[in-house]
């Protein structure tokens, strides 16, 4: 039981991509909602994305030697038992010095070690799944934690049905706020209020076919009069710089990682995307017309079964990453000059949004330590 003479504690581990990150800052920023006195640690890998993103939020993370598993014979794989049993020695010291009333797992390799350690403490645990096709480290924690928060149905195929509660995902607060910034995103992004706008994010750590198929039709996308904000990721960035150059008059500007994504929705018409857990969130939640390329790199192609829900619902259009190179350009050049469709688009996608993600897993998480 917490100790009502101290704020409670919480410990949230997990990360690798903002899909597992963003939540789970949306999920600390609405605990402190609810308790403002609440002291949240983080707990990630070391040397991954987490480790910067979180302390930018605002809360204090701790790393762990953990990393997972690859497909080919490679050193990291021979040493990864010894990752596993040295991360779990490290969250056993962990909670026994934090002492949280509750733990958060998300997803991701960290999240592995310090649910599995504060389980055989006894204390409670929550999983945030956040894909259509559950991960690898949630599916094997499923057993120990009391609550499994989902954003898709049917997933009692991968979790005991008893314990799954459908919330959504957790997005950040400011992306369901986008109204009356269009001004101020336009004048942030350089760009003017006369022309269309194409917003392509592959994520947050990029992605090669549609950063590919953008290089390829930029000529077009400012022959057409649309202008462009480009999300690339860390390695195509710097060729992605020299590419725009020719085209700055037009308004094509790219960007490594874009920290005000919701000036980046407030200022687009149209939105290419990859199709992860969080990235479709913030569509539903933006209400965005948008053409989905899902990632063929990812387990049991989780993001198409993803971008398909919202397909079905005649809530977005699917480019195959496979054919993203003869189709993506046309696809987008099509959606941008056609305002019917985009207003078809951004009324049914806004039916699917959950803008309540965050208040209903914190209202589960609290249940567990009351």
């Amino acid at each position: 039981m917490p100790n009502p003479q101290r704020p409670y504690r919480f410990i949230i581990s997990g990360g690798g991509t903002g899909g597992h990150i963003y939540p789970a800052i949306a999920i600390a920023n609405q605990i402190k909602v609810v308790h403002p006195d609440a002291e949240i640690l983080f707990v990630g890998a070391i040397g991954r994305m987490e480790m910067t993103r979180v302390p930018e939020a605002g809360y204090k993370i701790v790393g762990l030697w953990i990393s997972g598993l690859q497909r080919r014979l490679t050193l990291d794989n021979l040493s990864f038992p010894w990752k596993v049993i040295t991360s779990i020695r490290m969250s056993n010291k962990i909670i026994r010095d934090f002492k949280p009333d509750a733990v958060v797992g998300v997803g991701g390799y960290a999240s592995g070690p310090l649910l599995y350690a504060a389980t055989r403490q006894g204390i409670p645990a929550l999983i945030q799944e956040q894909n259509s096709y559950a991960g690898i480290t949630n599916k094997l924690l499923a057993k120990r934690a009391q609550k499994i928060c989902v954003a898709y149905n049917n997933m009692d195929a991968f979790f005991p049905a008893e314990k799954l509660v459908l919330t959504g995902n957790p997005v950040r607060k400011d992306i369901m706020e986008l109204e009356g910034k269009r001004r101020e995103a336009l004048l942030h992004f350089g760009l003017t209020s006369e022309k269309k706008t194409i917003l392509v994010i592959g994520g947050s750590l990029g992605a090669r076919t549609i950063n590919e198929s953008i290089a390829a039709g930029l000529q077009q996308i400012a022959e057409a009069g649309y202008q462009l904000i480009w999300q690339t990721g860390r390695a195509f960035y710097p060729q992605a710089q020299e590419l725009e150059k020719p085209f700055a008059d037009a308004g094509i500007r790219a960007f490594d990682f874009i920290r005000q994504m919701d000036l980046a929705y407030a200022a687009a018409d149209v939105v290419v995307s990859r199709a992860g857990a969080l990235s479709i969130s913030e569509l539903c939640l933006a209400g965005k017309p948008s053409i989905l390329v899902p990632s063929p790199n990812v387990a049991e192609d989780h993001q198409t079964k993803n971008a398909m829900s919202l397909v079905q619902e005649q809530a977005a259009l699917l480019v195959r990453d496979a054919e993203a190179q003869q189709k993506l350009i046309p696809a987008a050049l099509e959606l941008a000059g056609n305002e019917v469709e985009q207003h078809r688009l951004a009324q049914n996608i806004l039916k699917l949004a959950r803008p309540n993600a965050a208040v209903d897993i914190v209202n589960e998480l609290l249940k567990l330590i009351k």
